[in-house]
């Protein structure tokens, strides 16, 4: 099997690089502990207008939307090389990964001309409203409800640790619109809705990147709903299935592995207990990269993506893990400003488990959809 890149690859992912290197600013990596800052926001929409106009926003996108119809191996050399840089697209990931193509596929008319062309632009900042109180990665138990009022829906409910709600300009909302388990739906919510309430949750990973969001009596048209009615859970897995193999975390955690192994020898502190350790957290990064290169390959040949992803997006929790154990156990002063980038990655790696579905969630999927094990009875 020849695991090497095609020269076309190697050249694509050189003009990554260097259009990095020439359009990160100096102080970059002070920058990136706050993805959803006000700063950072403002700061990504310029870098992706900027992406897109030299034609590396949005490669994979179809020649129709802005694109040049390039493979998924495009699109996640892309994603490996932003986010070895700290990702500096910020929440636009999200539009380039997963939502635009989901519009694609189930958007209306009036919805794709209305959102896709910012996106491919680099314009616009979204947010998905998935996890509730109660309902952090079990979507059946949301609560959330979207009511038929007259011609309209009227929506009442929360959305709890939505990322880059204070600064996005559109949700990806899901709401019940009935009251059985697969009465759920999409709108396509503009967040300066009368109506919509949005709270900073404070926290240890960065200014701005996680909130509260409150519906209260937020009217909005029938045209805004994605799809028809009770349609989101077959959405919802298309979409899940591109966002959780769409993020190559491990390039950053192996990154920062690296970067945290220099630093011990230069102190002449690589024990043989410290490069165990960094050995086991470099392998959970290949292992993870791997695993995700194994998706990529099955989408590449037209395969539609299994339960096979959530081992990938575990493989990638347990990579960012382990290399945060390595550098808060080896190399503590990072963390204390000594170096921003291994703070960055400590920051994001906290929450590894729990952003696009808890771990806990990916193993009794894997559990019960790759493996088969059967449920043990109540």
């Amino acid at each position: 099997m020849n695991f090497d890149w095609s020269k076309e690859q190697q050249e694509f992912r050189n003009t990554v690089k260097a259009f990095l290197a020439a359009n990160l600013p100096d102080n970059w990596e002070q920058m990136a502990h706050g993805p959803g800052s006000a700063s950072q926001t403002e700061f990504s929409k310029q870098f992706c207008g900027a992406l897109a106009k030299a034609g590396l926003l949005i490669p994979h996108w179809p020649k129709q939307w802005g694109g040049q119809d390039a493979d998924h191996w495009s699109s996640f050399i892309l994603a490996e090389e932003m986010w070895a840089a700290g990702e500096p697209r910020g929440g636009q990931y999200m539009n380039v990964n997963w939502i635009g193509p989901t519009l694609m596929l189930f958007g209306s008319a009036a919805q794709q001309q209305a959102y896709i062309p910012p996106m491919a632009r680099g314009e616009t900042l979204w947010c998905q409203g998935f996890s509730e109180p109660g309902a952090g990665s079990d979507l059946a138990s949301l609560r959330t409800r979207a009511d038929k009022h007259g011609a309209n829906y009227r929506i009442n409910g929360q959305k709890i640790w939505t990322s880059y709600a204070g600064h996005a300009d559109t949700c990806f909302l899901l709401a019940r619109t009935g009251d059985s388990k697969k009465d759920i739906s999409i709108f396509l919510l503009p967040m300066d809705t009368e109506g919509i309430t949005v709270r900073e949750i404070p926290s240890i990973i960065g200014e701005g990147d996680i909130h509260e969001v409150f519906f209260d009596d937020v009217e909005i048209a029938s045209d805004a709903m994605l799809g028809e009615e009770g349609q989101a859970w077959e959405i919802v897995r298309k979409a899940l299935s591109m966002e959780r193999v769409g993020l190559p975390r491990f390039a950053l955690a192996s990154k920062v592995l690296h970067r945290a192994v220099e630093s011990l020898k230069k102190l002449d502190q690589c024990t043989p207990g410290a490069m165990e350790q960094a050995s086991k957290a470099l392998a959970a990064c290949e292992s993870a990269r791997l695993y995700s290169y194994h998706i990529v390959d099955q989408r590449c040949r037209g395969e539609l993506p299994g339960p096979e992803t959530s081992a990938a997006r575990f493989a990638t929790v347990t990579a960012e893990r382990l290399v945060s154990e390595f550098v808060v156990e080896h190399v503590p002063d990072a963390l204390a400003g000594g170096d921003p980038m291994l703070l960055v990655h400590h920051q994001r790696g906290i929450v590894a488990g729990i952003a696009s579905g808890a771990a806990e969630i990916q193993l009794n999927l894997i559990a019960s959809n790759l493996l088969e094990l059967p449920r043990e009875p109540r």
